[in-house]
């Protein structure tokens, strides 16, 4: 890697990626056609670091919170151990986390409402390197390589561009659920919520981690949670849900050599109910 403002090479193929989602989005439209404000450069490059970055490529300081590092991967390990037939995460940005689900599960799938994210994570999918710029202070930025982690099982992994308010009605159930600093971005989280119990099979785990940093920009205050969040997801999912246990997980996201943002994530781990309300529903697992 090198210190530099970009080559002209490296520029085009991260511009492609972006070009590519955009005419997608036009051409298919996006779901609900809600605007998307992850589809730009620097947040790709963002998140391909938060996601695939080494310990010191984003946190060269010995002074730092090291334990914040590998977040996607630390929220699936609140998985119960051994395998599992199918997996499901919802908001996997570049699928970080969809790749650690494919070592225990038998198929993943990862769902995001960006187009260049997703174009990105089928790309390492197929076995491409990624590169992406870092920035560092000012113009300079230091050019980084996204690859595929070691051990993961891409070839059980597929990705999709969808909406989780939204999703496709013909998901299906699945074994273990996972969604990641995706509720308090969503304009109607309650969507979302109400539909976790025909995802989610008899007896499956649910893995739900969110900051409860619950800004206007993304959902509007009246579907904020009237309380606390942890409240809230018990009022909505106790019917279907049991709590397990809940959980605190530290996250760092460099934006420049000198600047992060810190934070700690709220992460509560459920088991789904035998099937109660799906039978009145008439949704067979």
């Amino acid at each position: 890697m090198s210190d530099t403002h970009g080559s002209p090479d490296e520029d085009r193929r991260l511009e492609s990626v972006r070009q590519d989602a955009e005419h997608s989005r036009q051409d298919a439209g996006a779901p609900h056609d809600r605007e998307n404000p992850y589809e730009t450069r620097r947040l790709l490059g963002e998140y391909l670091l938060f996601h695939y970055g080494g310990p010191e490529e984003v946190l060269p300081w010995s002074g730092g919170p090291r334990e914040s590092l590998g977040f996607p991967q630390r929220t699936v390990g609140h998985f119960g151990p051994g395998q599992a037939a199918r997996g499901l995460d919802l908001g996997c940005a570049v699928g970080g986390s969809t790749f650690a689900m494919s070592r225990t599960c038998g198929a993943v799938i990862g769902i995001d409402f960006s187009r260049a994210f997703i174009a990105v994570a089928e790309r390492l999918r197929c076995g491409a390197e990624i590169p992406f710029e870092r920035p560092e202070e000012g113009h300079a930025s230091t050019t980084l390589v996204a690859r595929l982690p070691a051990g993961v099982r891409p070839e059980r992994v597929s990705f999709e561009t969808g909406d989780a308010m939204d999703l496709r009605p013909d998901l299906g159930f699945f074994d273990r659920v996972h969604a990641a600093n995706l509720l308090c971005r969503l304009p109607e989280p309650v969507k979302l919520l109400d539909r976790l119990p025909a995802l989610v099979a008899p007896g499956g785990e649910l893995v739900l981690a969110t900051p409860c940093t619950w800004l206007e920009e993304f959902t509007p205050p009246a579907n904020w949670p009237p309380g606390g969040t942890l409240d809230w997801l018990r009022d909505k999912l106790g019917a279907d849900f049991d709590l397990v246990r809940l959980a605190d997980e530290p996250f760092l996201i460099r934006e420049t050599a000198r600047k992060f943002q810190w934070s700690v994530a709220q992460v509560s781990v459920w088991r789904r109910c035998p099937a109660r309300r799906t039978a009145r529903a008439g949704i067979e697992p």
